[in-house]
């Protein structure tokens, strides 16, 4: 008896510092990568200059005359077109989950959930494929004046194909943190005499906000984050943002001149990730505190 009680203990002990290590595995490689990306892109950014590489409007890195490293038209263009994505994809994705979570019947459900994983399932470089096939012509067929000069390779085909990759994270996440509400909330909100409609957006959306905004938070995070599928449809042209543009995001802009770079220019682009990492990692801590002012405020009532 004592002998299995010490192999109880032991097995304990064993998987409580094997979950300590896990965890801070995950913290050391963020600060690796955090160590990793400041290293290799604060010296470009030092020798370009801080307000030239953010504020600069011309990106010029192999010129032999005068280089310019100006980035911010691809910075304005990943914010316009993620914010666009997020406008378009957030509503339809949430909206989505609350059918699938409370609306939809069981049968329905079980046919809608595979497809929408299989959305998740698909390299990214198709979304860009059938973007290119699809919607560029067809945004340049509907507003051909505005994107006679372009074809169709637009902010506004690049937003389109976002939004619809970024559907299939919100949806997921949004729907589990649906269903994990209680359904006493549900139960007691319409015994209360409200109606369905209000119970969901009155009760449970508030109730499962914070797996609600983990969702947008990954789809941001995604949306930002795409290369290949904006490579395909956006022209890839440096230019302030508009959207009947052709534009370039950080994303694209790294993996568009990865492979020719060298020396200052190579640099460069190492502190556009630094950039990216940098917004990204300030979106997730934003989103952070929001939600938990909003618990905060939740409890005090």
């Amino acid at each position: 008896m004592k002998q299995t009680m010490k192999t109880k203990a032991f097995i304990e002990k064993f998987m409580e510092i094997l979950f300590a290590v896990c965890s801070f595995s995950a913290v050391a490689a963020v600060g690796l990568i955090i160590v990793y990306m400041l290293g290799i892109g604060s010296p470009a950014i030092a020798q370009i200059g801080l307000f030239d590489f953010l504020f600069g409007t011309t990106w010029a890195p192999a010129s032999s005359t005068n280089p310019q490293f100006g980035i911010l038209p691809m910075i304005l263009s990943s914010i316009y077109g993620t914010c666009g994505a997020i406008l378009i994809g957030v509503p339809i994705g949430l909206l989505t989950a609350i059918f699938l979570a409370n609306v939809a019947s069981e049968r329905v459900s079980s046919i809608m959930r595979p497809v929408i994983e299989l959305l998740a399932g698909i390299p990214s470089v198709i979304y860009g494929l059938i973007g290119m096939v699809v919607i560029v012509p067809t945004v340049a067929k509907i507003f051909s004046e505005q994107t006679q000069f372009n074809g169709g390779a637009t902010m506004l085909s690049a937003i389109l194909v976002l939004s619809v990759m970024v559907l299939p994270t919100i949806i997921s996440v949004s729907e589990t943190a649906l269903r994990a509400v209680p359904q006493d909330y549900e139960q007691a909100s319409l015994a209360l005499g409200a109606t369905k409609a209000q119970t969901i957006f009155k009760v449970l959306v508030p109730a499962a906000r914070s797996g609600i905004t983990a969702g947008v938070v990954l789809g941001i995070g995604r949306a930002i984050g795409e290369a290949m599928a904006i490579l395909l449809v956006s022209g890839n042209v440096v230019n302030m943002p508009g959207l009947f543009t052709s534009v370039r995001f950080l994303t694209t802009g790294i993996v568009s001149e990865m492979g020719y770079a060298e020396g200052l220019h190579r640099q460069a682009l190492f502190a556009i990730g630094l950039v990216l990492f940098i917004f990204i990692l300030g979106i997730n801590v934003a989103l952070y505190f929001f939600v938990k002012k909003g618990v905060g405020k939740n409890n005090g009532n």
